[in-house]
């Protein structure tokens, strides 16, 4: 029965015998799956045609075969405690050359040799691998009905698996790292005697999601007794499903905070949206399908001096918690990179600019757009990894002013009809003092901002925050720092106007006003453009606690009247308590994973 199973799941990845009917005379032939449906085709020409090459219209594809299908990578030691670390990502399916189970056999590759059925007594052939790919690259072959390990460097393909036609797969052991070292392109070749065939195939890249694709699932960090915990929760919950329910819509998973893998710190990591980042990885697969690994990438945050153990804790859940079928968990890192930057590994810092085209080059995947420049930067070993995808040329644009440091603080993108199909919501300090200012014209200057609120001294004590739109005007500080974010946000959108030809009109503004602390600018009121956008219509940001005119809070009308144009609805969330005295916002406190969007082909990228 097993076997059965087997040559089923092979059989629906495109592991196919070969034709009954080849050619007459010596035949070497090796085949993949060079027109990319999915299948190995011995009758069309299309898979032979130029399949030593690689481009945009043909050429063979492989996964990095990095998940656990059958969950069998450990999580905890025999004493109970997590794993290093270094031990967690050392497992997954292509740690070891065997199949691990049916669904392991789905994350191959397929690969064969026509049948040379008039093969001479005593023909051999051999298999190899390019040198830059081989340390990156295991082969199978289906023997006694089973895949099992083909060592090219030992192994040979017999007379008898000449004359009957041979199946193979192909995983590939890591994701490129370093296109110095490596840039996932793998030549099999194919040798019987001094004759040769060969195909060309690409690693599949880590591809990363941007807001024009649909959410499938929402990440939130839970801690079961805090109060700013269950406020953000409920009223994000209550948003998602339309009700006043505290329960998790089922498209929604909460990370248990109080699980927490370093005992000393039991709440000290509710930032769901900067311990991971979920993208995905993807090859054909029969019926115009794509068989995607999702990729669960941890962050690069260096928080301790331990060469087995020096990552944020709560990364751990990357490991811990998600990688299984079809799902694979990616670190890297430097542990000897800038402390002093290492805010800049938070995946706050990671988003993804939408699809565009800009004089004559078309980005169909979006690109990467990150807080980097050159005296301030993130982890070179993971900014080397994602560049090394290369399919998402990078976006760099200054946070360094910024106390967290991340894109998300300033910055993001939602769906709307303009000429690239999306708009930017940028802050706007500048906005946010006019509008303060117009009310105390309007002689409402004693009105409160932030009542019945409370910001937390240095002792963790709370005290209150409301004070008067007139008190926050004559704040010289405060007043200071948003004029100085106002320019700094103009010199991030100078950057973005220039990588992707948006206007004016496609700029959507956000008002809120930064103030100094230890040295650099930090949103003062909730940041409402660090938002949650989890449909296509629906924009979840902080609520405001801004100064109520006529019934209305003037900075949710406001928000309410922009995005109003483009079809999309905001949501208000709670999150004061646990994330906006804390210094982030309701992005920072939640993640998603999107799935792709019609039509969507990473390999017909240009890249």
């Amino acid at each position: 029965m097993k076997r059965l199973l087997f040559l089923a799941a092979v059989s629906s990845l495109g592991f196919v015998r070969c034709s009954s009917s080849p050619p007459p005379g010596p035949i070497v032939d090796l085949r993949a799956d060079n027109n990319r449906n999915g299948t190995l085709d011995w009758d069309d020409p299309t898979e032979d045609q130029d399949e030593d090459t690689w481009n945009t219209t043909h050429g063979a594809i492989f996964l990095a075969n990095i998940d656990d299908d059958l969950k069998a990578c450990p999580v905890t030691a025999q004493n109970g405690d997590i794993l290093s670390d270094v031990e967690l990502a050392k497992c997954n399916d292509a740690a070891d050359t065997v199949i691990n189970g049916d669904a392991d056999a789905l994350d191959l590759a397929p690969l064969g040799v026509r049948a040379w059925p008039a093969a001479p007594a005593d023909t051999v052939a051999t298999l190899s691998v390019d040198d830059a790919a081989a340390p990156y690259v295991h082969l199978f072959i289906q023997r006694g009905g089973s895949l099992t390990y083909f060592d090219w460097t030992t192994d040979q393909l017999s007379t008898d698996e000449l004359r009957a036609g041979a199946t193979l797969g192909i995983e590939g052991t890591d994701v490129v790292r370093d296109a110095s070292t490596w840039n996932g392109f793998a030549t099999i070749t194919l040798t019987v005697g001094t004759t040769t065939d060969v195909v060309q195939m690409r690693l599949a890249p880590i591809v990363t999601r941007h807001h024009l694709a649909q959410e499938e699932q929402v990440f939130v960090t839970k801690f079961a007794t805090d109060p700013g915990s269950t406020a953000m929760r409920d009223t994000l919950y209550g948003a998602m499903d339309g009700t006043n329910s505290s329960t998790p819509p089922p498209n929604v998973t909460e990370i248990d905070g109080d699980k927490t893998y370093n005992s000393a710190y039991p709440y000290d990591d509710q930032w769901t949206q900067d311990f991971f980042e979920v993208g995905y990885m993807s090859m054909p697969a029969p019926g115009g399908q794509q068989h995607v690994i999702d990729v669960y990438l941890r962050s690069a945050n260096v928080y301790y001096n331990s060469p087995d153990n020096p990552l944020r804790d709560a990364g751990k859940v990357v490991f811990a918690q998600f990688r299984g079928p079809d799902a694979a968990g990616v670190v890297a890192y430097d542990v000897k990179h800038d402390q002093n930057m290492d805010s800049l590994n938070s995946f706050g810092n990671l988003e993804t600019v939408p699809p565009y085209s800009l004089n004559g080059k078309d980005y169909p995947l979006g690109r990467l757009f990150r807080g980097s420049i050159p005296s301030f930067y993130p982890d070179p070993v993971f900014e080397k990894m994602m560049e090394s995808q290369a399919v998402q040329p990078p976006i760099y644009i200054d946070t360094s002013w910024l106390l967290v440091g991340h894109v998300d603080e300033t910055i993001s993108f939602v769906k709307a009809s303009t000429p690239r199909g999306w708009a930017v919501l940028v802050n706007d300090a500048a906005l946010a003092k006019q509008m303060l200012q117009d009310q105390v014209t309007a002689g409402n200057g004693a009105v409160l901002m932030f009542d019945q609120m409370n910001w937390l001294d240095n002792n963790s004590n709370p005290y209150p925050a409301a004070i008067a739109i007139q008190d926050v005007l004559a704040d010289t500080s405060i007043m200071a720092t948003s004029d100085a974010a106002a320019a700094s946000v103009d010199g991030q959108l100078q950057v973005i106007k220039q990588e992707t030809g948006i206007t004016d009109s496609e700029i959507v503004h956000v008002p809120f006003l930064h103030e100094s602390s230890q040295g650099a600018s930090l949103a003062y009121q909730p940041g409402t453009v660090n938002g949650l956008y989890y449909a296509q219509d629906v924009f979840a940001a902080p609520d405001p606690h801004g100064p109520i005119i006529n019934g209305q809070d003037i900075f949710k009308t406001q928000m309410h009247d922009a995005l109003a144009p483009l079809g999309i609805n905001v949501v208000w969330i709670e999150d004061w308590d646990l994330y906006h005295r804390l210094s982030g916002e309701v992005h920072c406190g939640t993640n998603s994973k999107r799935g792709l969007m019609p039509g969507e082909k990473w390999w017909e990228s240009g890249y």
